[in-house]
């Protein structure tokens, strides 16, 4: 840095500044925003839900109190209860502290860093993510230039991450690519599930992301690496019927990558089940692992189908054996219905 930066945080519920970090080199900007420590006359607590102090590299709820405490709200008695509250860990008796509904954590080395509102941590699958974790990993990619990732969906079983993006150059974004990268650096249940390309993201009057704004991408396919290209078979028809249900997009075709339309574990085990239900074949799951495309899992389909076939007629074949005398044996040997493996 050729000049030093001093980042700055606080509500103005805190008198404006809260914390501060100095920067003076590039190596201490990251992706996670770090906000320092406290100013003068100024404590700041990391606290769960029971507003008990969480480990340093654990997320929390951040609250300020001190000197530059607000007194509440003006005219709203039951707001100012609900965010400020009494500060039991200051030793002081009626101080308060306020809950900014911003999550951040502590480093090892004592600075704070900002993660997001409280309100973006979202429960997909059963893991909890921090939509800004993600946000700064999408944006950590050259080709990123903006990006905003929402939860979609009625209940956590259901939910989805869907990525707005917006690239450096417009129409250049290599969505399997981009996938690719997050698969390097996050879990697996934080890539998410869908990417929307974007011209610009949808701004408030106040120059803040309208998430509201956002275009609904319910039930469209989203963007792939391969152009859509329909079921060809009946086997393939009935796959793209039941994937498309399954993801929750109008369309399956038959290149598309079942992962890469949102798919995982979860919805993988429910379509091997809808497979064995409606088309009759008891496939592993392996299978749609190995084979994540229409293209692909109808060939093994049709492979197990005609294998378990074979099965079931020998088992059928072996049944009926256990149950004739020789006499038939040497009648099924004549007709040709079993062959007596002599030469």
């Amino acid at each position: 840095l050729k000049v030093p930066v001093t980042a700055c945080y606080g509500p103005t519920e805190n008198t404006l500044f809260t914390s501060c970090h100095r920067m003076t080199e590039a190596s201490q900007v990251g992706e996670v925003v770090a906000i320092g420590q406290p100013i003068g006359n100024t404590r700041v607590y990391v606290l769960d839900a029971a507003l008990n102090p969480v480990p340093v590299g654990v997320a929390g709820e951040l609250y300020a109190a001190g000197e530059g405490l607000a007194r509440g709200y003006l005219g709203s008695a039951e707001l100012t209860a609900e965010r400020f509250v009494p500060d039991l860990h200051s030793g002081l008796s009626g101080e308060r502290m306020y809950r900014t509904g911003d999550l951040a954590r502590w480093r090892a080395d004592g600075t704070l860093e900002f993660l997001g509102r409280a309100d973006t941590q979202v429960k997909v699958r059963g893991f909890r993510i921090e939509l800004s974790e993600v946000e700064g990993a999408l944006r950590a990619h050259p080709a990123v230039k903006e990006a905003v990732v929402v939860a979609k969906g009625q209940g956590a079983g259901d939910k989805r991450l869907i990525a707005y993006v917006v690239g450096q150059v417009p129409d250049s974004l290599d969505v399997g690519e981009l996938r690719r990268a997050l698969k390097s650096r996050l879990p697996e249940y934080m890539v998410p599930s869908a990417f929307v390309t974007l011209e610009a993201l949808p701004l408030t009057s106040n120059g803040k992301v309208d998430r509201k704004a956002l275009p609904d991408v319910s039930g469209a396919r989203p963007a792939s690496e391969h152009p859509y290209v329909e079921p060809r078979s009946d086997v393939e028809q009935k796959l793209a019927l039941i994937l498309a249900e399954i993801l929750g997009v109008a369309r399956v075709g038959i290149h598309d990558d079942f992962f890469e339309l949102g798919g995982h574990s979860l919805l993988a085990t429910r379509t091997i089940s809808r497979i064995r239900s409606e088309l009759g074949v008891e496939l592993p799951l392996s299978a749609l692992f190995e084979n994540p495309s229409i293209a692909r899992l109808s060939v093994h389909l049709v492979q197990a189908q005609s294998t378990q076939a074979d099965q079931a007629e020998l088992e059928q074949l072996l049944a009926l054996l256990e149950q004739d005398t020789s006499d038939d044996i040497d009648a099924l040997l004549a007709s040709g219905q079993l062959a007596s493996g002599e030469e």
